[in-house]
């Protein structure tokens, strides 16, 4: 027999001896020992109620980017304490694909493995380029290495957008960034029905985007047809001149240093085949600046890669040079546009060897020259 069970025979007769009163004791002395003792369970503390208006607060990590395409797209979504560093091209006006003055305001790195251990960053924002070695000791040292491929159409931006921005803790701005985008391709559209203007992205050395990328796709949507793709010519593909000057398109953007202001007397600038005397003379093609930086990246570029070909699409071509009998002599301007010496006889541009041409600049309109 237990002591409690003994103590209740000693001591309940002398409790029932009291009436009443005794047993208004006992069943008190036995409530309090039953509390101590563990016989009733005692109840657990309520759970503090969650504010409803107070959500849990998301983490925001901090980030190190290695590429300038996600530079811009960081500036976008990102708080600007969460980028501890972008990468060394922003801060560089001729491979930079955001404002350089916004670039500036973040430290920069070349992506040394030593800059971005001392950052300490929660994420590191690479590419599919990122050197396999630097990648192998980003993750022996325990930095997390997240890498973002190239986009090559509008919904794979898209996608990556959304990519990042959830990395990032910041989904609702990505998706804000995407609207915006959106709203810059409906508002290039072209007219419906009109037909697409044939149109070659040609760049520095002869080189054109092909098909099956971003350019392209922005092209196709603002009302362009991608005349080097049409042809058979991918990504990265050279385009002679003298292919040129035999299967001219409508149109020709040309992506050269001197293009990154959309402006200039000479939109080809000092690349001897993109200012070549010869394509002054295409009398059914008219050229156009386009910033050689709107060409590789998504994002915020795509904004301003949408304005720029709804500009040059809207944009009047100016009267067309004409072909005149030079006669040997110098270089002439007629009417205000240059005059071209075919041949010391004066004959059709058809049989001139290239090198024979000789052409005197004169200004473009808004970047087109006709």
């Amino acid at each position: 027999m237990s002591s409690r069970s003994r103590n209740a025979q000693r001591y309940l007769p002398l409790l029932f001896r009291g009436g009443g009163r005794g047993v208004v004791l006992f069943a008190f002395a036995a409530l309090a020992a039953s509390l101590t003792s563990g016989c009733i369970p005692q109840s657990r503390a309520a759970p503090e109620p969650l504010e409803e208006n107070h959500p849990p607060k998301q983490h925001h990590p901090t980030l190190v980017s290695l590429n300038p395409c996600t530079d811009a797209i960081l500036a976008e979504v990102a708080d600007p304490a969460q980028i501890l560093a972008i990468s060394h091209y922003s801060h560089d006006p001729r491979s930079t694909s955001m404002d350089a003055a916004e670039a500036r305001r973040f430290p920069a790195t070349r992506g040394t493995v030593e800059e971005v251990l001392a950052l300490k960053p929660d994420i590191v924002l690479g590419s599919t380029f990122t050197d396999p070695a630097t990648a192998s000791a980003y993750s022996r040292l325990g930095l997390r290495l997240e890498r973002i491929g190239m986009a090559m159409t509008v919904e794979e931006n898209h996608a990556q957008i959304r990519q990042i921005a959830g990395l990032i803790g910041q989904p609702a701005r990505g998706e804000a960034l995407i609207a915006r985008i959106n709203a810059a391709l409906a508002a290039a559209a072209p007219p419906a029905g009109a037909a697409p203007i044939p149109t070659v992205v040609w760049q520095s050395g002869g080189m054109v985007p092909g098909d099956g990328t971003l350019i392209a796709d922005v092209l196709r949507r603002t009302g362009f047809a991608n005349f080097a793709a049409a042809r058979g010519l991918g990504q990265a593909d050279l385009l002679p001149l003298e292919r040129m000057l035999a299967d001219p398109p409508a149109l020709i953007l040309v992506a050269g240093r001197s293009a990154e202001t959309g402006q200039g007397s000479n939109i080809g600038g000092d690349d001897r085949v993109l200012s070549h005397p010869a394509l002054s003379a295409l009398k059914t093609t008219r050229r156009a600046a386009l910033n050689p930086k709107l060409l590789y990246c998504g994002g915020p570029t795509l904004i301003a890669a949408a304005q720029r070909l709804a500009e040059v699409r809207s944009s009047s071509p100016p009267a067309r040079p004409e072909l005149v009998e030079g006669g040997g002599g110098p270089s002439q301007m007629v009417e205000g546009h240059p005059r071209i010496d075919a041949t010391p006889t004066g004959r059709d541009l058809g049989p001139v060897p290239l090198h024979q041409l000789r052409w005197s600049p004169s200004p473009c309109r808004g970047g087109i020259c006709g």
